[in-house]
């Protein structure tokens, strides 16, 4: 109980200390000048209280217009903002920073954690990735206007970092749609298209292999279940996309898969052939003995 009684005081001076702390900020903001709170926001900014250095430089910023102060507000702000991962925020910030002083000093810096807000702001790859083509033009952008910048390196790192982002996430696209292909025809058709995208956007992704057997197996499956008149069509594709998969993977571990839907279409391609061959003989058939009757009518 007694060992209580020095924490109990700790906390209460705390407690104190942080209540008058607030206290002097609230003063500032309702009474400070202008240069009062520039000097404030500042000196919280170097304390890492970006929070109240972020207020601040919000305040005084719209009187500093036309001022020589201006410039580093707006600068310090967009870094305050950025400080307390409000990544949106900064990136739009540092933006404007740039557009309004593009020969300041501090332009090229400004440019670049406009890209690296961007980078930060980007979502992991299950989500859209709507800001994450945003972030790469961003870093690509800053990589052609300062090809020679400290900050060029890590805009590289950055951009393998995106790109691998949009290639997870459409490679699961792909899977998806062969996983749901069962569906709908509309999925399967899906996951042929998405599987050639992935392969033009990605030609050297350690997932092609594997995509390309379920582009194969798609194929089939699409073809199985299509209307008659799609099947030879379809099925003609199966055997050019497997061909396309062997001459790129002699050796892939689906090669055996892949076999068997080369096989399944070989086959249904001989069937349709046959078929073919009976409508024909069929209708040689027919004419043949509709021209007899057209001569015997005649005679």
């Amino acid at each position: 109980m007694f060992l209580k009684r020095p924490y109990t005081a700790l906390l209460f001076v705390v407690i104190v200390l942080a209540s008058a702390c607030s206290a002097k900020f609230t003063r500032l903001q309702k009474k400070g000048t202008t240069e009062e709170k520039y000097k404030a926001a500042n000196d919280y900014y170097k304390k890492g209280d970006y929070y109240k250095a972020g207020l601040l430089f919000e305040e005084i910023i719209p009187l500093l217009k036309g001022d020589s102060l201006a410039e580093n507000a707006q600068f310090y702000n967009a870094y305050a903002q950025f400080q307390q991962k409000q990544y949106s925020m900064s990136s739009y910030l540092f933006k404007s920073f740039y557009a309004t002083y593009a020969n300041s000093p501090l332009a090229e810096e400004a440019f670049y954690m406009y890209a690296f807000s961007m980078y930060k702001d980007s979502p992991n790859y299950n989500l859209d990735q709507t800001n994450t083509i945003t972030a790469i033009d961003a870093l690509q952008t800053f990589i052609n206007s300062f090809p020679d910048s400290k900050y060029a390196a890590n805009c590289s790192e950055h951009l393998i970092d995106l790109r691998h982002r949009l290639e997870q996430k459409a490679y699961e696209k792909a899977k998806l749609y062969y996983k749901t292909s069962g569906v709908t025809i509309a999925n399967f058709k899906a996951a042929v298209v998405a599987i050639d995208n992935f392969q033009r956007d990605f030609p050297d992704s350690q997932y092609n292999e594997e995509l390309a057997n379920l582009k194969v197996q798609s194929q089939y499956e699409l073809a199985m279940v299509s209307f008659e008149n799609k099947q030879k069509e379809r099925y003609t594709d199966v055997l050019k996309f497997y061909e396309e998969f062997v001459d790129a993977y002699p050796n892939s571990k689906y090669i055996k898969q892949g076999q068997k839907a080369y096989d399944g279409a070989t086959k249904a391609l001989e069937d349709i052939a046959k078929q073919e061959q009976r409508i024909k003989e069929l209708k040689a058939k027919q004419a043949e003995e509709a021209a007899k009757a057209d001569t015997a009518n005649k005679g």
